[in-house]
């Protein structure tokens, strides 16, 4: 069995219970808000060392100005802040029963985000600064629901119409560059924290700083460019692509969309290519299947550590090679590149 494999039981059974251990949130969130997992759990490759990144997004309704004359006053969440405060004291009290690490930042990212903000900030500088960026990227790149499965469904459709709001008119032709552009922004940006929050000094927060780049140049990478490689093999085959190729794209999670690109007919060139990638990331699997503090101490060792980013390196030449092959020089292969 390979450790891809075992990783996705894994995460499907400890989905199921997390599912039905959340019950008591779902009943404050009922037909107002979801809560969606993101990170290991929502690419299904958990392990038993793995942490539990949650996000909170709801559902929210437009305000009349009082005067009647039908325009908007603002917007207005469903999940009230007390039922939103209920759903985080849920969700905390259950994962600590399940033996999961502690939120990370201290609980400040489990945050409720609406609909509205997912949408309304989209291509403004309150995206980066109210954390919906992170949040509505993941949530389209690597999500899974575990609390109110019809509101999260709604949500996402609801962000990828935002995205192609310029369809209508288009639809033999659109070229998905506004999310395109946002999942090479959301890349970029993984790599800018990285070398803003790593510390060099003493050993083993320079170890700990590698195993971080290690992670970085593997499961982030992929979540981005299996979802490019995605979007870049419809647009070939159809010179268009679709809000439902997309919402198709967003129920894959970033490993299954590599399987679905090996299986695509039109794609044979590529095949050696994308079952090799399947097959360094199921080493980096393996290479990561511990604790932190373990996998630290591996780090440390300036041999192994030198096996393990060349390895990366390796990985994002192979998935460089992935998307020139697949991207047959398109128009929308060249708006990825330049």
């Amino acid at each position: 069995m390979s450790e891809l494999v075992r990783r996705r039981d894994f995460s499907s059974r400890t989905i199921a219970k997390l599912r039905t251990d959340f019950a008591g949130a779902a009943k404050f969130a009922s037909e107002k808000a979801c809560v969606y997992a993101t990170g290991s759990f929502g690419r299904c490759e958990a392990s038993e060392f793995s942490d539990l990144d949650l996000f909170i997004a709801g559902r929210s309704e437009r305000i009349a100005r009082p005067d009647g004359s039908g325009e908007d006053f603002g917007q207005k969440n469903l999940l009230n802040h007390l039922d939103e405060i209920c759903v985080q004291a849920e969700l905390i009290e259950r994962s600590r029963e399940m033996g999961f690490p502690e939120f990370s930042g201290d609980g400040r990212y489990l945050d409720h985000h609406s609909v509205y903000e997912f949408t309304n900030t989209l291509g403004t500088e309150k995206d980066d600064v109210a954390n919906t960026f992170t949040a509505r990227l993941l949530l389209l790149l690597e999500s899974k629901p575990l609390v109110e499965d019809a509101v999260y469904e709604e949500i996402v459709q609801s962000v990828i119409s935002s995205y192609w709001r310029d369809y209508q008119g288009h639809q033999t032709e659109f070229m998905p560059a506004f999310l395109a552009n946002d999942i090479l922004r959301i890349w970029r940006t993984f790599c800018v924290n990285y070398e803003a929050r790593t510390k060099r000094e003493p050993e083993d927060k320079k170890a700990g700083g590698k195993l971080k780049n290690y992670k970085l140049k593997h499961s982030r990478l992929l979540t981005c460019y299996s979802a490019l490689l995605y979007l870049l093999t419809i647009y070939n085959s159809k010179k268009s692509v679709t809000p439902t190729d997309a919402l198709d794209m967003t129920k894959l999670t970033p490993t299954g969309r590599l399987e679905w690109l090996r299986d695509h007919p039109e794609l044979k060139d590529a095949n050696p290519t994308i079952n090799k990638l399947l097959e360094q990331y199921d080493r980096f699997l393996e290479t990561t299947n511990g604790q932190e503090a373990e996998l630290i101490q591996r780090f440390m060792n300036k041999e192994a550590s030198h096996s393990y980013m060349t390895a990366a390196s390796e990985f994002g030449d192979t998935m460089f090679e992935a998307l020139a092959t697949i991207g047959k020089g398109s128009r929308f292969y060249r708006l990825l590149v330049v």
